[in-house]
């Protein structure tokens, strides 16, 4: 498909700069730009990709202004990040959905199927599973007994839902993620552990994507629960019984221990670690890294372990530097005075 500039511009209320009539049917950053491409730019730090790139049009913000002539045509926005996140989205959504069982697939008979649903190749849906219309279930993936699916979700290669879980509408599940393993719930007794049966479930609400290879573990008894909008990144680790809030984002390799809660608008930076049985607040940002042992209130910005706030975390961690100088300069010291004390 292609758009002209002046089609974009009304899509995003834009502001076309040059030809009003210049067309793409693609998308590429800006410095790997081609002809018939749009792209983009927010960070004055590229800005010298400006005068070179090959995109026939670029997305750029309102304020930003060039020292040099420009030959693309521009549309200026007010925020030229959010407009490009915008057309993607409806990039995606004007591609052709997949649809139809292919004859490879098992699905038993005692599951329901919605209208206008996609199974593939060796997918296989087991029994009393009710898929909502305009799913897709791509090759390989398993959905476990009495699941229940909403509609429009998407769930790519390899995903294993087990028996009993809830997936709301709208969501997406990326290759190899695993929806309801049991929970990590042994008991010492004497030279052995005793496995405690995970009898709960899985609940994931409206609009959640998980990431590739995540694992979500059902609850002991109960539910765990990951509420609408909620975005999680690859390699996620959401143990039994924790509650995700909503709108709750997580990068790569977070780790939530047991029966943790997890407010609202929260943002955690790749391998923060969440011990079990706390709670932390709505609109907490953790950074990358941050290991968090108790309960934080809500509106809290913090980073290291235990975390802190970002300016005593800085502080600390040039003091950190110098601690090796700081010992001998101690031990020296002591010496001193002990001289001073016997003389």
């Amino acid at each position: 498909m292609e758009f002209t500039a002046s089609q974009i511009a009304q899509l995003v209320q834009g502001r076309v700069e040059g030809n009003e009539n210049a067309t793409i049917n693609t998308f590429a950053k800006i410095e790997e730009g081609v002809e018939g491409a749009i792209s983009f730019l927010s960070n004055e730090k590229y800005t010298h990709y400006i005068y070179n790139t090959k995109s026939t049009i670029v997305l750029v913000d309102e304020q930003l202004e060039f020292d040099k002539p420009v030959t693309t045509t521009l549309i200026r926005v007010a925020n030229a990040r959010d407009c490009v996140a915008r057309l993607l989205q409806m990039y995606e959504a004007a591609k052709p959905k997949k649809q139809g069982i292919d004859s490879l697939a098992f699905i038993s008979p005692k599951a329901k199927i919605g209208n206008d649903c996609y199974i593939g190749a060796f997918a296989y849906i087991a029994d009393g599973v009710e898929i909502g219309d305009g799913c897709q279930i791509y090759p390989h993936a398993v959905v476990g007994d009495n699941v229940t699916v909403g509609k429009d979700c998407i769930i790519y290669p390899n995903t294993t839902i087990y028996h009993d879980c809830k997936i709301g509408n709208r969501v997406i599940l990326h290759a190899g993620s695993v929806i309801g393993s049991d929970g990590f719930g042994f008991a010492p007794n004497g030279d052995q552990y005793d496995k405690i049966p995970q009898i709960g479930i899985v609940t994931i609400e409206d609009d959640v994507e998980i990431g590739a290879n995540t694992c979500i573990d059902r609850s002991t008894m109960g539910s765990t629960v990951i509420c609408k909008g909620v975005k999680l990144d690859n390699l996620v680790q959401i143990a039994h019984n924790v509650e995700v809030g909503e709108n709750t984002v997580m990068s790569a390799q977070v780790g939530i221990a047991g029966s943790t809660k997890v407010g609202q608008w929260c943002m955690f930076g790749g391998q923060v670690g969440v011990a079990g049985h706390i709670s932390i607040g709505d609109k907490v940002f953790l950074g990358a890294q941050s290991g968090v042992p108790s309960s934080i209130k809500d509106n809290q910005t913090l980073i290291g372990t235990p975390p802190m706030e970002k300016l005593p975390y800085f502080k600390s961690q040039a003091i950190f530097q110098k601690l090796p100088d700081l010992y001998k300069e101690i031990n020296q010291l002591k010496k001193e005075i002990e001289l001073l004390k016997k003389s």
